[in-house]
């Protein structure tokens, strides 16, 4: 559980709600393939549209703000430039848009590359 105080009291999100809206933020940014369950094991899960993994989101606090560590595989050819600008976008945006936490940072982790077909 991840939880901020507030006026109000003390507004706690769990990990597994993190990973799933992180993960479907993520899968929907171009040239990314799949959400890579560790950096040491090397195998690349595939997302689909229907079927969202967890792993490869890591989620914690830093002086009150979120730090975000994506694990990823993206499509060869790709500019990876472009697609970490995008990911760290669409994610600051979602996390923000609907947890009303600010997100200090997203670190994005290259760990493979699949071919295009």
């Amino acid at each position: 559980m991840i939880g901020f105080q507030n006026t109000q009291g003390t507004v706690e999100v769990s990990q597994k709600y993190f990973a799933q809206l992180i993960s479907k933020a993520t899968s929907e940014c171009f040239g990314v393939s799949g959400m890579v369950d560790s950096p040491y094991n090397g195998m690349c899960n595939y997302v689909s549209k229907h079927k969202f993994f967890n792993n490869g989101v890591k989620v914690h606090t830093s002086n009150g703000k979120l730090i975000v560590d994506l694990h990823i595989a993206v499509t060869f050819g790709i500019n990876i430039e472009a697609i970490v600008k995008s990911i760290v976008h669409k994610v600051r945006y979602t996390v923000e848009e609907n947890t009303g936490f600010e997100v200090g940072k997203v670190n994005v982790f290259i760990d493979a590359m699949t071919s295009a077909e």
